[in-house]
Formats: structure tokens, sequence, C-alpha cells
């Protein structure tokens, strides 16, 4: 075993047909967004033992750009919202974690607490959410704005909003419903915590009217790698999802953020860095190139260049597809990704054709191509030099990609000692290692009378 006893943890990051930009046209790629589709990504990844399915969410619709770029690549129109398909599987798998991704930017926390709770009483405490801000500025035009939501701003919202669903979830003790029929008591109101809540954001009295779910509190997922989004992390979040290209830049980032958990009281056990991974395994190296390369003949131009849009925030057509990424201008996109995008650019000496070439299979997250021992080497090698506790796999088409990575880096994996073979709890906090929190108000409480 590569760490003191640890092992990977894995994550499976469903996408429709697959993460690749063009993986829609790929011949093997699922031609439909249909609930079976997802019943069968989710069963494939519990049979083999992931922490969980991953599920990514937009409010916006990128139908309204006139440059063709709209029809050609994946739109942001799906079929289903997070939690309603991951409700329909917690009916149909019984031990993955089932992670959905809300916005903060544009929802309501206690709406949100409430379905997050009831997502953890269907599933018998396996929901996670996946806290992030909304970056693109055509979602506010969806929720009354008349502008885009400055960068700060959805941060500090963030923050607060964060604090209000921690408080609701804990609006009862684990005991306070007795039903108990003989002596008429339904629920114990000394166990009920009325939050009453008012900050520079919201409002929210409470209590929250769904029990404490089995978690304590659903896992709490964190994507953005900003300084904002680091110190929110390090403050309220569970796991990471991040992405590095290196394995320096991801030691950096890891000894970062988890060196900030002490100022919360927190101890680096308490969160897990999962990285995005997008792995073409195959056969051979040959195999492995090959596959990559068939679906690379694929990326249209026009994809490309509202890819580099949204992944820098910059609208780059009528620049020279074979120039340099010119300097880029401070935006409200996400300014991390931002970052690493150009970095990239820069780092490898890329063109602007160069470049969304570089990122249309893993849109920014870490890029592996070659046999399934290739693939486990380099997982190995960035786990146990501490630049992540696992990694959210990103297939590059479903379900193909996913079943390559099933069938030949989990045994790799395996005979590694690296990844386990039967999960080691029933519910997402008890397979990635992660203490149930205890009720704040309790907690109070019970100090109180100490």
């Amino acid at each position: 075993m590569g760490r003191h006893g640890e092992r990977i943890r894995l994550g499976a990051f469903h996408y429709i047909s697959g993460h690749h930009v063009a993986a829609w046209r790929h011949p093997d790629a699922a031609r439909d967004d249909r609930l079976e589709d997802y019943v069968r990504f989710a069963r494939l990844a519990e049979e083999a033992r992931f922490d969980a399915v991953f599920l990514a969410d937009s409010v916006d619709v990128r139908l309204l750009h006139p440059d063709g770029a709209a029809r050609k690549a994946h739109t942001g129109v799906t079929l289903f919202e997070p939690l309603t398909v991951l409700s329909a599987l917690a009916a149909v798998t019984s031990r993955i974690g089932l992670i959905g991704t809300a916005s903060t930017t544009f929802s309501d926390p206690f709406n949100l607490a409430r379905q997050f709770a009831s997502l953890d009483h269907i599933s018998g405490g396996r929901a996670g959410w996946n806290l992030v801000t909304s970056n693109d500025p055509e979602a506010a035009l969806n929720f009354g704005h008349a502008e885009p939501v400055p960068h700060a701003r959805r941060y500090q919202r963030a923050e607060e909003f964060a604090d209000v669903v921690r408080g609701l979830w804990d609006s009862f003790g684990d005991d306070a419903f007795p039903r108990d029929r003989e002596s008429g008591v339904y629920v114990d109101l000394e166990k009920m915590h009325v939050l009453d809540h008012e900050g520079a954001h919201f409002r929210v009295r409470g209590p929250l009217n769904v029990p404490r779910p089995p978690q304590g509190h659903p896992v709490v997922v964190q994507a953005g790698s900003s300084e904002p989004g680091k110190e929110l992390a390090a403050r309220t979040a569970e796991v990471i999802f991040t992405a590095q290209q290196t394995l320096a830049e991801a030691q950096a980032f890891y000894a970062d953020v988890k060196g900030r958990l002490v100022r919360h009281g927190r101890a680096p056990e308490h969160l897990k860095i999962m990285p995005g991974v997008f792995p073409v395994v195959g056969r051979t190296r040959a195999e492995a190139q090959a596959k990559f390369d068939q679906l690379q003949a694929l990326l249209q131009p026009e994809v490309g260049f509202e890819l580099l849009r949204v992944q820098l925030g910059v609208d780059l057509r009528g620049s020279d597809p074979d120039g340099p990424l010119p300097d880029l201008p401070a935006t409200l996109a996400s300014q991390s990704r931002q970052a690493l995008v150009a970095d990239l650019a820069r780092r490898e000496n890329l063109t602007i054709r160069q470049l969304y070439e570089r990122i249309a299979g893993a849109r920014g997250h870490w890029q592996l191509v070659g046999t399934a021992a290739d693939i486990a080497d380099q997982l190995e090698e960035r786990f146990v030099n501490y630049g992540a506790d696992g990694f959210n796999i990103m297939a590059p088409t479903l379900p193909g990609g996913l079943i390559d990575f099933i069938e030949g880096v989990v045994p790799e994996l395996r005979r590694r000692d690296l990844f386990r073979t039967e999960y080691e709890g029933r519910t997402l906090r008890e397979n990635l290692g992660l203490k149930r929190p205890e009720n704040q108000f309790a907690r109070s409480r019970r100090q109180a009378a100490e």
C-alpha cells in the first residue's frame, strides 16, 4: 500500500457522451442522454468499487453565439438536473456515493439544504454536494440579473451560503424524533435548533423541515482553485475537485490547501484532494494514441474557439489560430482556470490551435494517454508524493472510456494494493475515510453544561 496504509479514492465523473469535447461525434459514444445511460454508468462504477459518481451542472445555455459553434458542441442542454437523476440512481445502487453540483450564486440555501438532506436520507447516507459559484456571465441573465455577478461577491455569498446550509442540516439532534407511540411524543423540541440567521446575503429562520441527514452533513465538495476558492475549501470542503498539470503544481496545491486547515480547527485527513484525470487507455501505447487521435480528428475549429472562450473567459475569434495566445484581460470567468490554461500555453509554447487541441479532452485537467500500467504509474506517483488523495476519472467517451479504465487500470491499481476490493462502509463518508460531523448546536450545549 502506497502511503501509510492509505489507498487511492476514485470518483466517476459523468459527462454527456464523454469528456472529450467532440465525444458526441464518436461512433461508440452514447448518442442520447437517457436515464438508462446514467444507471449503467453508476452501476459500472459501483461494481468497480468507486467512491462516488459525480455530476456537474450549469444553468446557462450556450446557444446564442453566432459563430456556428453552438450547433456543433455540447451546449448545456441536457435532460436532467443533477439532484433529480441522483435520486433515481439512489434507487438502483446501494453503496456508491452520489455527488451533485449546485451553485451558491443562483440557489436558495433553505431549498438546497432540504434537497441534499432528502437525497442523503433516500440513499442511506451517500449524498455529496459539489459547492460551486457560477462563473459563466450568461447564467446571471437567467436569474433576474442584468449583468454578471463579480467574482468577489460570488465568493462572499458562497461563504455565508455554506454556513447557512450547515446550520440548517444541524436543525435537529440525531435522536430528536423518538416517535414514541406510548407517550405520544413525536419530536423532542429540546433537541431542535432554530437558526435565526441574518447576514449580508440571507435571512433564514429555520429549522429545516427534514431530520438531520444520516451522514450528519452530506459530504461537501468544492471545485474552486482561486485564492478565495482555496480559503472557502479549507474552511468548508471535505473533498476538492481540482486541476493541476504537473506533479510540482499538484504538490504545491496539496500542501497549500491542507496547510490552511489548522486555522479552521481541522486536520489534514478532514479533506480529500481529488484532481480530475482524463485517461485514454490502450493495450499498447500505440493503440491508446490511436484512440486519442481518432477523437482529436473530430474536433472542429469553431468548437475549439468556443472551448477557449469558456475556459479563458475571452473570445479569441478573429485571432490567428496559428499565432501565440495574446495577453488576457481580467474577466468574470473562473480565475484559476484561466490562469491554468494560459500557463499551459506559455509553458509549452502553444499556438491558439495547439492550445484548444491540448485541452479538448480534459478541459484543463490532467490528460494521460497510454497503457493501463503507464496510467497506474502516473496515478501512483502523484498519490504517493502527496499531490492527490484520489482522482475524479473523466472518461474520454461513454460508456467505453470508463469500461477501459475499469478493466485495465483498476486491476493494475489493485495489484499494487492502491485501491480497494470491497467498500469499507455503507456511507460516502465512511468510504472516503471522513468522520461524521457532530451537531454544532448539540456540541455548544454540551460545552456550556461542562
